[in-house]
């Protein structure tokens, strides 16, 4: 699986589009970084950038690797090669040399500008974490999608669909729901509900860190109550782990059980 694992990072780091996504959070930094002249306002705006493009960018990457290196499977295939093995290392290669960009892109303009010395940096540290783990979760779930549909456009079009339900869709859902049940306790509702989206539970971590959830009203003061505690911050990073690990687990039994 290591050599599996090292041979797809590498290939994606020969890739232009590891190079354009390197660069974009690169220039994203310094840009935000000379408009804000604050760290911690660029973390806030960061913060919107990450939660929406880190989801997308790891869900057509996945997708769009798995469809290209098709052939290269198949041969791998008939190897004396376990299947989990195979997929699990490229699903892992895609995975890190995506969070590898995300981190290097945004932490070399911070770095440079003075993180170290400002009081935003676990602040950042969060960011970046959130990030990695979303980047974790759609590459996966990418993974899953590819390795169900053989059609490549039905296969894309249930990657951008996934991605479309879970950053907007769902917010607007979660949201009428809780109009037309305001009159009903929705506190527990709202917590089971932040936590079942992984975009919703970063965006709130975030958001609680950053000691802005007064904005949120009545709500933001419920997510303080429980996110805003030791218990709460451990739960909601064991429900980004599970989040990672369902869909890996998924990609093992269903590549054991494909017919190429």
């Amino acid at each position: 699986m290591l050599k599996i694992l090292k041979y797809s990072f590498f290939d994606l780091m020969r890739s232009r589009w590891s190079y354009v996504y390197f660069a974009f959070y690169l220039l994203l930094g310094i840009v935000l970084l000379f408009l804000n002249n604050d760290l911690s306002k660029a973390v806030i705006t960061l913060m919107n950038v990450i939660i929406v493009l880190v989801p997308l960018i790891g869900t057509i990457f996945g997708v769009m690797y798995y469809y290209n290196s098709k052939e290269f499977t198949e041969l791998l295939l008939a190897q004396p090669l376990k299947r989990s093995s195979i997929f699990l290392g490229q699903y892992l290669g895609v995975a890190i040399s995506l969070s590898m960009s995300l981190i290097l892109g945004l932490g070399i303009p911070f770095i440079a500008y003075g993180l170290f010395k400002s009081n935003a940096i676990w602040d950042f540290y969060l960011l970046l974490i959130t990030g990695t783990f979303l980047t974790l979760i759609f590459t996966a779930l990418a993974f899953n999608i590819a390795l169900t549909n053989e059609n490549k456009i039905k296969g894309f079009g249930y990657a951008i669909l996934l991605w479309l339900f879970l950053a907007i869709i769902y917010d607007g859902l979660f949201l009428m729901s809780l109009v037309l049940f305001e009159d009903y306790p929705l506190d527990k509702l709202s917590l089971i509900g932040t936590m079942l989206n992984p975009i919703d539970l970063s965006r709130t971590l975030i958001l609680l860190k950053l000691d802005i959830s007064a904005l949120l009203g009545y709500t933001g003061a419920v997510f303080k109550k429980f996110f805003g505690t030791n218990f709460g911050l451990i739960i909601s990073f064991v429900m980004l782990v599970i989040w990672v690990i369902l869909p890996v687990l998924r990609i093992v039994l269903k590549s054991k059980k494909k017919d190429f």
